[in-house]
C-alpha cells in the first residue's frame, strides 16, 4: 500500500519516453497506484545512458519511481482485454500517442468509458485536435522550435537552439498533473469522469507567451510581442576577475546598493535611466551592461561576498557536479542514498514539497520490465492458467526475479 495524498488512486499509465512518465511519476509520489503499462520492447529510455543491467538506464530509474510495470502487447486482441480489464477499476487513463492511434488500437474514450464511465481518460500528446497540426508527431525540440524558444536565444545574443534540458516534456508534464487531480477533485464532488487533452504546443504557447505578449495584448497593438529584460544580450552570467557569477539588480533598493558598493551612489539620484522599474525596463541593455562592466573589477569571491553584505541576490553560477554537490540540498535531504532491489546503490531524489499532514514517501523503485505483470494480472481477475497462456501466447512477460517468480 502507498501513503500520500493520493493514496487509493489507481492510474493506467500508457505513457513512454519523458513526459507522460515524469507526470506519473509525480502522481505515483504522491501515493497513486500507477500501473506503467508497456509493450514487449519496453520504454525505450530504459536503454539510454550508463547502466549496470539492461532495461535500467539513469534516465528511466529517475522518471519511473513508485510505479509498478505490467507489459502487455495491445496489438493483440488478448492485451486489448487485458488493458481494459485493468481499465475497469481505475481512476485514470493517461496516454501520450496520438488519438488515432489508440483508436486503431481499440482503446478509444468511448471504448474506455464503456468498461468505466467514471474513469479520467488523459491524453498528452502534441496538438489541439482542431486545428491543421492535429495528426502531426511532436517532440521536446520540435515544440521549443515552435513556440519560438530557439528564436528567443538567437534575440538575446546567441545563435538559435534548444534550452539543454527538456523543458516542454516536463513543463507539460507538470501540467498533466494538474489537469488529473483537478479532475479527480471534480468527479469527488460531481462522480462524473471524462476525457481531457493536454496539448504540447497549445500548453507551451501558453508558457511562452505569457512573457513574451508585450504590446501585442491589446488590439490594436501597442508595440511588438516581446519582453525586454529577458531578451537582452547582458541578460546572462556576468564574468569577474577569474570567473562568473549570477546576479539580479532589480527593485530601487537593490540599484541604489549596487551603485553605493562600486562609489558610484549619485548614478541612481541623476542619472534618469535608474529613476524607476518602467525607466530601467526601456534602458535595460544599458543597465545590466553597467552591471557587466563592474563586474569584472573582482573576483568571484569577493563580489559574492560583497553583494551579499549589500542584500542584492546573488548565486554561484553552478555546474552539474556542483549541483549534485550542493550543500543546501544536502542540508534539506534531498538526495538520499539507497538500494535497489537489483541495481545495486543508487542516489534517489526527494519529493521537493512539503506536507504537514500527508507527505508523499516514495515507496518504490522504478520496475523492471513487466516485473509486476502476474501480479496485476491477478488484481484484474486472471488466474494462474490464464497468466500463462497470456505468457505462452507474447501477450505478457513474467519479469520478477527468480526468487519472487517460484514463491508467486
Amino acid at each position: 500500500m502507498m501513503s500520500g495524498p493520493l493514496a487509493g488512486i489507481r492510474i493506467i499509465d500508457m505513457t513512454s519516453v519523458l513526459m507522460g512518465p515524469y507526470a506519473t511519476q509525480i502522481l505515483g509520489d504522491m501515493g497513486a497506484d500507477v500501473i506503467k503499462v508497456e509493450a514487449p520492447a519496453g520504454d525505450s529510455t530504459r536503454g539510454l545512458g550508463p547502466m549496470r543491467h539492461p532495461g535500467m538506464g539513469p534516465l528511466f530509474l529517475m522518471a519511473n519511481r513508485s510505479k509498478r510495470s505490467i507489459v502487455l502487447d495491445l496489438k493483440k486482441d488478448e492485451g486489448r482485454a487485458a488493458l481494459l480489464a485493468l481499465a475497469r477499476d481505475a481512476d485514470v487513463l493517461i496516454y501520450n500517442v496520438r488519438p488515432q492511434a489508440m483508436a486503431r488500437l481499440g482503446l478509444s474514450y468511448a471504448e474506455v468509458r464503456a468498461v468505466n464511465p467514471r474513469i479520467i481518460y488523459v491524453g498528452v500528446f502534441g496538438f489541439g485536435q482542431d486545428g491543421p497540426y492535429a495528426a502531426k508527431p511532436a517532440y521536446d525540440d520540435l515544440i521549443q522550435a515552435a513556440v519560438a524558444i530557439p528564436w528567443l536565444i538567437a534575440q538575446a545574443g546567441g545563435e538559435p537552439r534548444y534550452v539543454p534540458a527538456t523543458i516542454v516534456d516536463r513543463g507539460v508534464g507538470l501540467n498533466a498533473v494538474n489537469v488529473v487531480t483537478a479532475a479527480l477533485f471534480h468527479r469527488e464532488r460531481s462522480g462524473e469522469g471524462q476525457a481531457i487533452d493536454v496539448p504540447m504546443f497549445e500548453t507551451m504557447a501558453q508558457f511562452v507567451l505569457g512573457d513574451h505578449m508585450g504590446g501585442r495584448v491589446f488590439d490594436p497593438p501597442l508595440g511588438p510581442p516581446g519582453y525586454a529584460r529577458l531578451l537582452v544580450e547582458q541578460r546572462r552570467p556576468y564574468r569577474t576577475k577569474d570567473g562568473y557569477i549570477c546576479v539580479l539588480v532589480y527593485s530601487d533598493r537593490q540599484w541604489q546598493n549596487f551603485f553605493d558598493l562600486i562609489g558610484r551612489p549619485e548614478v541612481f539620484r541623476t542619472d534618469p535611466r535608474f529613476r524607476n522599474i518602467s525607466t530601467r525596463t526601456r534602458h535595460i541593455d544599458e543597465c545590466y551592461a553597467l552591471v557587466a562592466e563592474a563586474l569584472l573589477t573582482r573576483t568571484t569571491a569577493e563580489w559574492h561576498a560583497a553583494l551579499e553584505a549589500a542584500d542584492i541576490p546573488v548565486m554561484p553560477m553552478q555546474t552539474l557536479d556542483g549541483l549534485l554537490d550542493d550543500p543546501h540540498l544536502a542540508a534539506t535531504g534531498f538526495f538520499r542514498k539507497a538500494v535497489h532491489p537489483t541495481e545495486g546503490p543508487v542516489i534517489d531524489i526527494a519529493v521537493p514539497s512539503r506536507w504537514s499532514a500527508t507527505p508523499p514517501v516514495p515507496e518504490r523503485f522504478a520496475p523492471r520490465l513487466g516485473e509486476h505483470s502476474v501480479e496485476v494480472l491477478r488484481e484484474a481477475g486472471y488466474d494462474a492458467a490464464a497468466i500463462e497462456a497470456l505468457i505462452a501466447a507474447g501477450v505478457t512477460i513474467d519479469g520478477r526475479t527468480g526468487a519472487a517468480a517460484e514463491a508467486g
